[in-house]
């Protein structure tokens, strides 16, 4: 009797390796659709859809219902739907009435206190007062999700919610539905498309909480509420607000840790305009390949049906630059945007004992100081034993090893802090995210430490981190990492449109995912400091609502011409020289720039024939109405062409009105 047995259990072996062998040779794709093809006898196309799939299932896998091959069906973003299919079952849709096309489902990449001041936004003029801080717009997210009890997301001082509003807040694990209140409206989460792609995937924050804090950075910076004593661990320190304080949010997670893909981005956007979204702020991107074209780009077609219902789309532009052909998001119909710094830098001040003081970048969040410690000069640092013979002390290295050897060096021999001299200006999160008090100096700052060592008895320092500066020049500057046009699948189509600030940026965090690490035990913060064109996006966003709410009527392609202009003033001033030189004599000009103003003289040259000769020219002055600074000075001058005379005419600019 024992050999049935065995025979049924090999059976059931056989049938459930057979069974993984033919689940294992589908794919997800996403699947076009004319919707107009619709059979009469289908009352909508979700069924119609079901009803396609089935009747293309292999004969293998028959057993299976309809729905455990569908992902989703998309009806606003595009039409169509998402499902896991065999090469033959895909080559048997494509026969099927109303099929267009299909692709792969893709992996997807993702990409504060000062920066409204520093966009020049006020309270007491402008965008913010005249757009009643963005007032019930509705600003949709697509990303990790959003940690609800942030201050950022109080709705104190929020109006009811819009009766437009069609949204609503999906409950999860630790996420219920009351979860939500009149500034943040909407949740929902979506991660079918990842674990149709890897079942094996466990995921243990199934909801729209943020375990990562990706999404509630840029969520805040788009919208958040007012809250007071923001900082990252007392840098950058204020009350951190976003860029449209009054706007609601509506969270649309479809960003995971264990990874995400386009058919639960495309879900989230095609529920997002179903919604009622006013503005969709995109910091992700397909992962593109080598022969990826436009019309490959399920997003960018998402972001098409989304303007044509006028929903406003900004996207990111991705963060492989500073190379050409290094853009992502470039499609004409939504705003692209690139990532700069501000006129912030966050610091610390290294004083050595002969009192001269070094400023240097930073953004060690320890709750430290080396005051008056004895300095002591290590060359290239790479022995860890030398370095524990002085483990009580600041040490000082020079660049033979690269900086993270050093650094490592450094924290195994628990030297009190560490000076680095290099030439070599690494970006600024490697440097400045140390969990080690380390100074990063240039060689001219490094020469004047060796020398002061060499020359003092008793040479010490002192060294003071968390300091924030403000006002700084030149700013804003395109950041290295943004990423570069042309775009490669519309090489015609100028991108980015818009440059915002991505570096650095302080907004909300997840207070359960880590912000910093100090001697291998870490750090949380209601806070972070962020650099990315993810970061850059939510601004643009958050301004963009503030156009809406001004201007109800202005279509998406108007926002963007607002975003991406500013109402210039233009003067002309016409001049008359005497020539009281040289009978013949020419002159060329020589303008000195104003901070904000383009500046030009027509003709560029001037030529007398004969003494007393008048000849005229027009100088242009084109800029802002208001300017940054309240006075601008420059200078035209007319420049003898043999050396002997210079005449020059200041220039004074100013927004201020009488």
């Amino acid at each position: 009797m024992a050999t049935p047995i065995l025979k049924v259990g090999f059976s059931l072996v056989f049938t459930i390796s057979l069974l993984a062998s033919t689940l294992a040779q589908s794919d997800t794709y996403i699947i076009h659709m004319d919707g107009s093809a619709m059979p009469k006898a289908f009352s909508d196309h979700h069924n119609w859809y079901l009803a396609t799939i089935s009747s293309v299932s292999d004969t293998a896998t028959s057993t299976f219902t309809r729905t455990s091959k569908h992902i989703y069906t998309y009806t606003s973003s595009v039409q169509g739907f998402s499902a896991s299919l065999t090469k033959s079952e895909l080559e048997a849709l494509k026969k099927s009435p109303g099929y267009i096309s299909s692709t792969r489902d893709r992996k997807i990449e993702v990409h504060t206190t000062h920066t409204s001041e520093f966009l020049g936004l006020s309270s007491s003029s402008g965008a913010w007062p005249t757009a009643n801080y963005g007032e019930d717009m509705i600003i949709g997210l697509v990303d990790t999700g959003i940690w609800p009890e942030s201050e950022s997301f109080s709705d104190e001082g929020m109006t009811e919610v819009p009766s437009r509003w069609k949204g609503k807040c999906e409950p999860g694990t630790q996420f219920n539905s009351s979860t939500c209140n009149k500034k943040l409206i909407g949740a929902r989460y979506y991660n079918k498309g990842l674990l149709a792609n890897d079942p094996k995937i466990k995921i243990s924050m199934n909801s729209t909480r943020d375990t990562d804090g990706h999404g509630t950075h840029t969520a805040s910076t788009a919208a958040g509420n007012y809250v007071k004593g923001a900082s990252y661990f007392g840098f950058a320190n204020g009350t951190s607000s976003g860029m449209a304080p009054r706007a609601r949010i509506a969270m649309y997670k479809a960003i995971w840790r264990h990874g995400v893909y386009e058919s639960d981005v495309l879900a989230a956007m095609d529920q997002a305009i179903q919604d009622g979204v006013d503005i969709l702020s995109l910091s992700l991107t397909v992962a593109i390949e080598d022969d990826f074209f436009l019309e490959d780009d399920t997003i960018a077609i998402a972001s098409f049906a989304a303007m044509e219902k006028g929903v406003f789309v900004a996207a990111s532009a991705g963060n492989a630059g500073p190379l050409y052909y290094t853009l992502v998001n470039g499609a004409p119909w939504m705003l692209t945007i690139g990532a700069g710094t501000i006129d912030r830098e966050l610091e610390g001040v290294l004083t050595l004992g002969n009192g001269n003081q070094i400023s240097f970048p930073t953004l060690y969040p320890g709750n430290y100081s080396l005051s008056h410690k004895p300095l002591v000069f290590m060359d290239g640092c790479e022995s860890v034993n030398e370095l524990k013979k002085v483990k009580n002390k600041i040490i000082v290295c020079k660049d033979n090893l690269s900086f993270s050897g050093q650094i490592e060096n450094a924290a195994s021999a628990r030297v009190s802090g560490a000076i680095f001299i290099s030439n070599y200006t690494p970006p600024s999160e490697f440097y400045t995210r140390s969990s080690f008090p380390a100074v990063y100096i240039g060689l001219q700052d490094g020469e004047r430490v060796i020398d002061y060592i060499k020359e003092s008895k008793d040479p010490r320092g002192t060294v003071v981190f968390r300091k924030t500066v403000t006002g700084t020049k030149p700013a804003p500057r395109v950041d290295d990492y943004s990423g570069r046009g042309p775009f490669a699948s519309c090489r015609n189509v100028l991108k980015p449109d818009l440059l915002a600030p991505g570096t650095l940026v302080l907004a909300s965090w997840s207070p359960i995912s880590s912000v910093a690490e100090v001697r291998s035990h870490s750090l949380f913060s209601k806070f972070n400091l962020l650099s990315g064109t993810s970061m850059a996006t939510p601004h643009v966003a958050g301004v963009a609502a503030l156009i809406k709410k001004a201007h109800p009527d202005w279509s998406p392609a108007a926002i963007s011409y607002d975003s991406g202009s500013k109402e210039k003033v233009v003067h002309k001033f016409r001049r008359t020289l005497t020539n009281v030189g040289e009978r013949m004599s020419s002159y060329t000009a020589k303008l000195i720039g104003m901070d904000g103003i383009k500046m030009s003289v027509e003709p560029q040259k001037l030529v007398f024939k004969k003494e007393h000769e008048k000849l005229s020219y027009t100088l242009t002055l084109e800029g802002p109405k208001s300017l940054k600074e309240d006075v601008v000075h420059g200078s035209l001058s007319w420049v003898h062409d043999g050396g002997k005379h210079v005449v020059r005419s200041p220039i004074v600019a100013t927004s201020i009105t009488p």
